[in-house]
């Protein structure tokens, strides 16, 4: 058993593994090492609760600080790794300390795409990561302001939904012919659309933004669109530099294997950095975004590094929040040759509730469930278990997810 594990990040992965090794019994000493100065928080509420004053600190805080010290694991906040160095186990920091490790997890994250296009670099546009950057987003946002936000996935709908919540004008500009293109349903995507649209948010769709202006955002086109504030959320990239330049093998991410393991037997990586396998989808591998993906394989790494039996594998799952909607999507469609619709997805006012399942066969691939929170569970529950399913029973809402569920 390792003695002394060093953390390289100090996210919700990072800040879940220190937390779980002691669980599961280590006895050394853990070191929990990250950029910011804040301890261990969660991130998805940045975009919504903490965007709309909702959240405090407190309530951000993945744990009280005084658990750290309770359960003696060494928090440096405002700590940059620098280099790690494999054949000695130990890694370098930008304030001149090193930290040696017997086991080395890195739960580096991710940071956001940057596009390279003229104006680029202004100093006003803003991106949306950290605390830091939702406060800078907040302080920009109130009744008179015009809020321009480039991407439209799930961050820039719900920095979008935040802002009319806070009495801002919005715009959504996303280059492709769809919001959500690259990670849901034609159907999910018209649904979000149509409501975003009802509550006073202009989306632009198919619009190539070609440069950042004094006065707002250039399109392809020609046309300017005019804002207050500039918001840019077109993606994030794996955060691997240390990583690669440590000699680890990397793809889209830091490669790992199943308990979360590198290439080098003595460090792990867990989170967004990671480029991973699936088991429930046939080994696939995948980056994925998400705080479930974070969890499953901070249980990997710590369950590994203690000597516990590997965790049971798990069905990706995320979710998003967008006024009073609840997305909640189980499993990948990838493979799927299907979809079935259960429900109205022209409801997109109160009462709004439908589900869109991916099939492969018989089999449910993945599910994008809103407000649908019995058609997530079962859903997932089916993908986890390969469970066949009746497809016409399937697309009846009058017949329960639970005789679906049974067969």
């Amino acid at each position: 058993m390792a003695n002394r594990v060093l953390i390289i990040g100090a996210g919700h992965a990072g800040g879940t593994a220190a937390a779980l090794l002691r669980q599961y019994g280590h006895e050394g000493s853990i070191v929990l090492a990250g950029e910011e100065p804040a301890a261990p928080y969660q991130r998805p509420p940045l975009s919504k609760a903490w965007l709309k004053g909702e959240a405090d600190l407190e309530a951000l805080l993945l744990r009280p600080e005084s658990f750290y010290e309770e359960h003696e694991v060494e928090l440096r906040t405002g700590a940059t790794a620098t280099a790690i160095d494999p054949a000695a186990r130990r890694v370098s920091f930008a304030d001149g300390t090193v930290e040696p490790y017997d086991a080395l997890i890195l739960a580096t994250g991710s940071r956001a795409r940057r596009l390279a296009i003229p104006g680029a670099d202004r100093p006003e546009l803003m991106e949306l990561r950290t605390l830091a950057d939702a406060e800078r987003l907040k302080a920009a946002l109130g009744p008179g302001r015009r809020l321009a936000i480039v991407g439209g996935g799930y961050v820039g709908l719900e920095a979008a939904a935040s802002a009319r919540a806070l009495g801002a004008e919005a715009v959504v500009i996303e280059r492709m012919d769809r919001v959500l293109a690259r990670v849901a349903s034609e159907t999910l995507s018209a649904f979000f659309t149509a409501r975003h649209r009802s509550e006073g948010v202009e989306v632009l769709t198919g619009a190539e933004v070609t440069a950042f202006e004094d006065a707002g955002v250039r399109l392809a086109d020609g046309r300017l669109i005019e804002a207050d504030a500039l918001l840019v959320g077109v993606g994030a990239v794996a955060c691997d530099d240390l990583a690669r330049a440590a000699g680890l093998e990397c793809g889209n991410g830091v490669i790992v294997d199943e308990q979360a393991r590198t290439s080098d037997p003595a460090i792990w990586a867990i989170g967004d950095a990671t480029f991973r396998p699936i088991p429930v989808h046939g080994g696939r591998r995948r980056r994925l975004e998400s705080v479930p993906n974070a969890l499953e394989q901070a249980k990997q790494a710590a369950s590994a590094i203690v000597g516990r039996p590997a965790p049971a594998p798990e069905v990706p799952w995320f979710w998003s929040d967008q006024y009073d909607l609840k997305l909640q999507i189980a499993g990948l469609p990838d493979g799927a040759d299907r979809q079935i619709v259960r429900g109205d997805p022209g409801v997109i006012g109160e009462g709004a509730s439908f589900a869109v399942f991916h099939l492969e066969g018989d089999r449910i691939l993945c599910v994008e469930a809103v407000n649908a929170p019995a058609e997530f569970m079962a859903g997932r529950m089916m993908i986890g278990k390969a469970t066949p399913v009746d497809a016409v029973k399937l697309a009846d809402p009058s017949v329960s997810m639970k005789l679906v569920a049974a067969g």
